[in-house]
């Protein structure tokens, strides 16, 4: 299934590598060789449906007593929204924020407290924000059993996160997976492999120059 839906996100371009004199700079401020686009799976129906029942298999196999399912906005909604149809379970959807008008609310739909929630989400980078969606619906009453995530730079920072504040998270994919596969074919060259691979244990290498 890793290498499976590695190999959709090269296919679909929702992945993107490139050297180091074309750097993606991200929100934190993190230069990047790697860009990924999970948004792009929902325009493709056989790779969304590889990843709704990628996520649903894992949740059946691991976390048979969830109650709802539940997705980040914007990129992880319509994915929780596909994993709850398949399993027949309610959803709900956590902002980044609490709304500035109206009820104010930072998670829609209906939660209610003590419910068993697995968060889904697009990608794990540095972990900060999928952390923030956990909390809020902590703080809302729920218990988070995981967050599951199509695919993770796998920066250590994440499990530092996740491991201090007790809370559990898998990936369908992930960077060290992809990375062998795009370059046998040849979306990467080998030459650049090992320049890529330090970058997933040091993300900060492009930015500090």
């Amino acid at each position: 299934m890793s290498k499976q839906v590695a190999e959709a996100l090269l296919e679909i371009k929702a992945v993107s590598i490139v050297g180091e004199d074309q750097l993606f700079t991200w929100v934190s401020g993190i230069k990047s060789p790697v860009y990924c686009d999970n948004r792009m799976t929902i325009s493709f129906p056989k790779v969304r449906d590889l990843i709704a029942n990628g996520f649903a298999d894992m949740i059946r196999a691991k976390y048979k007593d969830v109650e709802v399912i539940a997705g980040t906005a914007t990129a992880g909604i319509p994915h929780a929204a596909w994993v709850a149809q398949i399993l027949n379970l309610p959803m709900v959807y956590v902002r980044s924020n609490p709304k500035g008008h109206g009820k104010g609310k930072q998670i829609e739909g209906y939660l209610k407290p003590g419910s068993k929630v697995v968060l889904i989400e697009d990608l794990l980078s540095t972990g900060g924000s999928s952390m923030k969606a956990c909390e809020a619906l902590i703080e809302e009453g729920a218990e988070v059993l995981s967050v599951l995530a199509i695919f993770s730079y796998n920066f250590a920072q994440v499990d530092e996160i996740f491991n201090e504040k007790g809370v559990a998270f898998e990936t369908l994919t992930d960077y060290k997976t992809l990375l062998p596969i795009a370059v046998e074919k040849n979306y990467v060259d080998e030459s650049s492999k090992e320049t890529l691979l330090k970058w997933s244990d040091n993300p900060k290498m492009f930015t500090e120059l």
